[in-house]
């Protein structure tokens, strides 16, 4: 190893960092930057817990709900860098989704673990397919015109082809989807996501036997057998050439997480720099002044980086990782992936006679690639400072090269804890809609509570059970109100009102807000009153965690070292969610049936708008003068807040909601600008058909001059 750094008054240039030989040893200094740089990413990244626990909030939230997705219903799972616990600004969102009652075979003879009469078969053909893919043969009927319409005939046999199939079932989820790959992709709330709708196999192919005979040091025997017992996936995109409109790909994303799950942290780490370096060196536009690469962005994959990690440690080219060789495990990965786009092979870590570099990487591409590669290799470590994320704890040991850091995991503050808890356990979305698995969830989560759980696991299912109250209260209630029979509307309000005050128990503030819907909606008005004027309180106080802000020293001093569900229901907000197809006040009944229509499921009210808004309804039956006032203050939130209490994404129905009290007051010209302003916000919610007519009732009822 060799480490040459000169410096000036105002530059640092590393003439020469070179790591060809790692037996030599490692420097004092080179020990040192890891160390930084493990402490950054840290960071950035999260601690070991931290990780963990993303991990396991996501896991115990998927364990509810495939528990109670009926035989015919969908199995959706989180997928990708979120799932495997990081948390990098601009990850994409990635889901698969399957129909329950397919599955995969094999051969024939597995065919006998499965009752036809309830489950579509699908045989795996890989006899003239490369490695890695295959072709699906249907051979019992299915009940799902996407797969039914995706079928072709070959050989006098019925295939579904995967292109069919990938076209067909792109916009079920987002209507406004684009076909990138075997993904549906598109943006949600800024975020990008990634949709992949295949077939599950609980079986483990034949063609990835091998790996399994590779497995001597990593991982552990039961991570093994454990991923050999979950089987493996079909994705719909076929190799290069025909028949590739038909074949699909075999992935192993439940494998891959389990092996993610089971590096030590200075690995996770590793391809967590892997990745960053990725997105901000070689596929950046401008670095530093380095020219873009037009026709090499985007050839490497996370995908890729992933593969080279998984190789490398489980070939044990470096013998230990922990944060003093952080930077050496990155150096042999970044060598590997070199010699891959050079030999224009990326061996499948499961599948090593399926090449990943077919498609995309090869000829002139793959030739560009190197030479960008190579020349970021030329420059050794020192290609990191082209990092923005990296650069600065690397330039911190080449100010002091003999600086030591305390590499022991940082202890999270109280307050960044919660933080960290509410984003990753409180902020998932409940898509249940329906009474009976709604029951049956509730009852899952009766089951669970008792076990044994970690605090994210502890904190998501509460969040679950909130969630699975609220839609289960407002169902039944739409139910029983529908049959205007006395009894049943009593016993049912009864149930309702229960379940509204279980899932203000089990969340946080805002959760008191649909107990004050309900109660609105049942012509309740001074009951719904007293619920807001006792949430109007606790979000007036100081020490308030909403949406990512918080003042520290106020939390801290006001429910600091208390239990989670004290903190949840006195110093915990979020936005109100209503399911587009469950009818919670008449008031916005329209601008759900425009999301539900356009495939949104969820609108997003911010808590300040909905708690003005409840007021100013409520109101209006007691207190014409107050309700002006709840007016006042609503028009007030959504004309002058800058981001702080209504987020971007919210803005068209908060926009919606200022019209539509104006409206009933009779300021017609008011509510028609209110009504105008929302289709020029950001469309999240999909309710352009909801404002149009509204703005023709307003312009229509706005008296001739």
């Amino acid at each position: 190893m060799e480490l040459k750094i000169t410096t000036s008054k105002n530059n640092i240039n590393i003439v020469h960092l070179k790591m060809d030989s790692l037996n030599q040893g490692m420097s004092e200094g080179m020990k040192n930057m890891s160390e930084s740089v493990f402490v950054g990413l840290c960071e950035i990244m999260g601690t070991s817990q931290q990780v963990a626990g993303r991990r396991e909030g996501t896991v115990i939230r998927e364990m509810v709900i495939r528990r109670i997705t009926p035989n015919d219903g969908i199995i959706q799972m989180d997928s990708g860098s979120r799932r495997e616990g990081f948390k990098l600004k601009g990850s994409d969102m990635d889901t698969m989704f399957w129909p329950n009652n397919h599955r995969v075979i094999m051969d024939m003879s597995q065919s006998e673990y499965y009752n036809t009469a309830n489950t579509t078969l699908i045989l795996s053909d890989s006899s003239e397919s490369p490695p890695g893919f295959t072709l699906l043969q249907l051979l019992t009927p299915s009940r799902y015109n996407e797969v039914q319409s995706a079928c072709v005939r070959i050989n006098n046999r019925v295939y579904i082809s995967s292109s069919i199939y990938r076209g067909l079932t792109g916009s079920i989820v987002f209507s406004d989807s684009q076909i990138c790959g075997p993904v549906s992709t598109g943006i949600r709330r800024g975020v990008e996501y990634d949709h992949a709708w295949c077939f599950v196999c609980d079986f483990w192919p034949q063609s990835a036997c091998s790996w399994l005979d590779r497995c001597h040091s990593w991982p552990d025997p039961e991570v093994v057998n454990d991923i050999f017992r979950n089987g493996c996936h079909y994705i719909p995109i076929g190799a290069r050439g025909p028949p590739g409109d038909e074949e699909w790909k075999i992935f192993f994303s439940k494998a891959e997480f389990k092996l993610v799950s089971s590096m030590n942290h200075s690995q996770f780490l590793t391809y967590g720099l892997l990745k960053i370096f990725k997105k901000e060196v070689i596929n950046h536009e401008i670095i530093f002044g380095q020219s873009f690469r037009a026709d090499t962005c985007g050839l490497l994959s996370s995908y890729h980086i992933k593969t080279a990690i998984l190789w490398t440690i489980q070939q044990n080219t470096l013998p230990h990782w922990n944060p003093q060789n952080l930077l050496a495990g990155f150096w042999v990965c970044f060598k590997l992936l070199l010699k891959w786009v050079y030999e224009g092979v990326c061996p499948n870590f499961f599948i090593p006679q399926s090449n990943l570099f077919q498609r995309e990487i090869h000829g002139s591409a793959q030739n560009k690639l190197f030479l960008q590669l190579h020349e970021l290799y030329n420059k050794g470590l020192a290609c990191l400072l082209k990092s923005p994320s990296i650069r600065s704890y690397i330039i911190d040991v080449m100010y002091n090269p003999r600086l030591s850091l305390c590499t022991d995991e940082i202890v999270m503050s109280e307050v960044d804890s919660d933080l960290e808890l509410v984003k990753q356990c409180c902020s998932t979305d409940n898509l249940i809609s329906d009474l009976r698995p709604l029951v049956q969830a509730i009852l899952q989560v009766e089951q669970l509570v008792d076990s044994p759980l970690c605090q994210y696991q502890a904190v998501a299912l509460r969040n679950l059970a909130s969630a699975f109250f609220k839609n289960t209260a407002t169902i039944i209630h739409n139910i029983h109100t529908n049959t205007g029979v006395n009894k049943d509307v009593y016993t049912a309000d009864k149930m309702s009102c229960r379940m509204l005050k279980l899932a203000a128990k089990f969340g946080c503030i805002s959760d008191m807000l649909y107990i004050a819907m309900y109660y609105y909606k049942t012509l309740r008005y001074r009951e719904a009153l007293s619920v807001i004027e006792v949430t109007k309180v606790k979000l007036a106080q100081p020490y308030l965690m909403y949406s990512g802000h918080v003042d520290r020293e106020m939390f801290t001093e006001a429910v600091g070292g208390q239990s989670w569900s004290v903190k949840m229901r006195q110093a915990v907000a979020m936005d109100i969610k209503l399911r587009t197809l469950i009818y919670y006040i008449s008031e916005l009944t329209p601008e759900q049936q425009s999301a539900e229509k356009n495939r949104e499921p969820i609108l997003y009210v911010p808590i300040f708008v909905m708690l003005h808004f409840l007021e100013f309804l409520c109101h209006r039956h007691i207190d014409t003068t107050l309700s002006q006032a709840a007016l006042d203050e609503l028009l007030v939130v959504v004309h002058c807040d800058q981001g702080l209490y209504v987020s971007e994404y919210c803005r068209d129905i908060s926009w919606e909601i200022l019209g539509i009290c104006q409206q009933i007051t009779g300021n017609l010209q008011a509510a028609l600008y209110s009504y105008q302003q929302s289709p020029t916000q950001y469309p999240f919610h999909k309710i352009q058909t909801a404002t149009q007519r509204r703005i023709q009732d307003v312009v229509q009822s706005i008296p001739l001059t």
